[in-house]
């Protein structure tokens, strides 16, 4: 009996232990889920289980770490957008504004859309204030949801997983922390339907490993250096050089390094980048296990300011003091090549005849000047012409490969500013409008020109669309159809001023609600500061992974950002020169080459290099400027 006691209070003690053990399982299970969703899907919407709006306030700049805050309903208000840093104008201190007149009926309007239900005037439960700026972030998004054609449709996620390596573009292989947006990209930007050729991707295979052979510090690196050293080329050296160096701003850069990369596919050279500090962390190292930078102990680098030394050891400077020996076979270790505009005429004219290329060839080491998008000359130099068109044989498509394959945005741009400002402000938009707006010579009435050539292109070629002045966007939130969020990118505060005064305070005709970003408006170009390089190659970033995009005529920024999109933009002509049409659509999506050669070396007289074949023409924003074209629209 008393052993039936023990085991029945043993029993007893046991259904307790057990009864406890399943009410704690029971209420952790909801938990353990939530959390495991959480971490799984960067879209769990924690402010729709807790009932509160999670917002990020941080202002975006360089320096500045990812960070998410969840702010109290009296502090927003004081909410901004997300953005690169301050400008210089206090006005427009944040490039967002504070507050609009209908701010606290908005607020009453989107809360009633996504709780359900209505409020009242003195309802304290629910937040008071939210800005119009925000429309595409929070507690708007939750009212349209994910859309079927954005970028993060699960649809897509079979494809993105196939374009990861950017069809064969990216090397396999590549240690993925060292450079986030090199695989990361699939998930921002659509897929391209243009697919580089077999022959250009065994031809990056092939450069990536002379690269890695013949890259800085390796053996034949550093004897190709002792003949730089000696000032005598003896044997045939296994490797050669072309040294790029800056000139103007990062988007004539970007479009120079691209011909320079192509230049050295094409002559089997190594590039190597002079790029000095204020392009540092702006790109990641594009060839594996290698480095694509110039190393600063490189001899020659007191050279490169020396104007006299650069022309003497010219291309052009060396054959008109001693053409005999150079075509005799007195072969320098190095000469300057300068690609320019204006300066070196003659460098330019001896480049393009293609009897010098030969020359050319047996120089070790070339150091390169440009600012230009010289490209399109190597479908006109006989001794490159079937090559380029192998590599290419969709030929506006140069810059669209070989710009995503080189230019990767580092991590701390590509964290800190790209990503940060897309998934705040641009993510949720059903459609992105990129607007590049450039001012030439800059003033009040120069900029209000181009403010009104702007209005004038995108509402009549349907792009934005006119507003009704008669309402606010509070009192007509119930008809709202889509999102679209225009992004801004431009030096000057003006332009986002005005279009947020159009669309964020009326709505528009066609039912639509729209988001107005500006990342940053320096007020001018900083040249020789690395954190404004910075900034402008994350909104270049930016723009490319719009839908639709207006640029401004001459802009290598422009270029640069409709080639990495694959996008025909809308070009917006250049005040002054004659043109009554406020835009023009491109009809390729390649850069401009604004100063060709217009020397034939047969005839040696003047010629137009837009007329010599039917895929090299006029370029849509400038008459002088040739670019290239694919065959099918000769």
């Amino acid at each position: 009996m008393e052993i039936f006691q023990v085991t029945n209070g043993r029993l007893g003690f046991l259904s307790k232990r057990f009864t406890t053990i399943l009410v704690i399982c029971f209420i952790a299970l909801p938990v353990l889920v939530m959390a495991v969703m959480m971490s799984t899907n960067s879209k769990f919407d924690i402010s729709s289980i807790l009932g509160v709006e999670v917002q990020n306030a941080t202002a975006l700049d360089v320096d500045s770490k990812p960070t998410t805050t969840s702010i109290p309903d009296d502090k927003l208000n004081d909410t901004q957008a997300h953005v690169f840093g301050r400008g210089s104008d206090p006005e427009y201190e944040y490039s967002q504004p504070t507050s609009t007149p209908d701010d606290k009926q908005l607020s009453k309007t989107l809360a009633s859309s996504s709780s359900g239900g209505s409020v009242s005037e003195n309802d304290t439960s629910q937040s008071t204030s939210i800005h119009n700026v925000n429309l595409l972030n929070g507690t708007f998004a939750s009212r349209f949801g994910e859309r079927p054609g954005s970028r993060n449709d699960s649809s897509e996620s079979t494809s993105m997983a196939n374009d990861k390596l950017l069809d064969g573009l990216s090397p396999p292989g590549f240690d993925e922390r060292s450079c986030l947006s090199k695989y990361g990209s699939v998930l921002y930007r659509k897929i391209s339907s243009h697919k580089p050729s077999p022959f250009l991707l065994s031809k990056l295979r092939n450069y990536e490993n002379l690269h890695k052979r013949c890259g800085p510090y390796t053996e034949p690196y550093n004897r190709t250096l002792k003949i730089l050293k000696s000032g005598h080329v003896g044997s045939t050296t296994m490797c050669k050089y072309v040294v790029w160096r800056p000139d103007n701003g990062l988007g004539n850069r970007m479009v120079s390094i691209a011909s320079s990369f192509l230049y050295a596919l094409l002559t089997n050279r190594v590039l190597l980048l002079d790029h000095g500090t204020d392009m540092a962390d702006l790109f990641c190292e594009p060839f594996p296990n290698t480095s694509w930078l110039l190393p600063m102990d490189f001899p020659l680098r007191n050279q490169f300011r020396n104007s006299e030394l650069r022309y003497a050891h010219s291309l052009g400077g060396m054959l008109e003091k001693d053409r005999k020996n150079l075509l005799m076979g007195s072969t320098p270790p190095y000469l300057y090549l300068t690609i320019k505009k204006r300066d070196y005429d003659l460098d330019k004219e001896i480049f393009y005849c293609d009897k010098n290329q030969a020359l050319l060839g047996k120089i070790p080491w070339l150091i390169l000047l440009s600012e230009q998008y010289f490209a399109p000359s190597f479908f006109l130099i006989p001794s490159f012409k079937n090559e380029a068109t192998k590599l290419f044989p969709e030929k506006e498509t140069v810059f669209h490969h070989l710009g995503r394959y080189l230019f990767n945005p580092s991590n701390q741009v590509w964290k800190q500013l790209i990503t940060r400002f897309y998934d705040a402000n641009l993510a949720n938009a059903d459609e992105r409008i990129g607007l590049q707006l450039r001012v030439f010579h800059a003033n009040a009435g120069q900029i209000q020109t181009v403010v009104d050539q702007l209005l004038a292109c995108t509402l009549k070629k349907k792009l934005l669309p006119e507003i009704d002045t008669r309402n606010s966007v509070a009192s007509s939130s119930n008809n709202w159809t889509s999102t679209k969020a225009i992004l801004i990118t431009s030096l000057y505060p003006e332009f986002y001023k005005n279009l947020s005064n159009r669309y964020l305070v009326h709505p528009s005709l066609t039912g639509e609600v729209f988001g107005v970003y500006q990342p940053s408006h320096e007020g001018y170009q900083h040249r020789g500061d690395n954190k404004h390089n910075m900034k402008a190659w994350a909104e270049i970033y930016l723009l490319s992974l719009c839908d639709v995009l207006v640029t401004s005529a001459w802009s290598t920024f422009g270029y640069v950002a409709q080639s990495l999109g694959g996008l025909k933009p809308w070009i917006l002509h250049k005040p002054g020169h004659g043109v009554y049409l406020p835009c023009k659509r491109a009809t390729s999506m390649e850069p401009c080459f604004h100063y060709p050669f217009s020397y034939d070396c047969k005839s040696k007289n003047k010629v137009d290099a837009g007329s010599l074949v039917p895929y090299i023409r006029q370029c849509e924003d400038r008459e002088l400027g040739i670019k290239l074209f694919d065959d099918e629209q000769s």
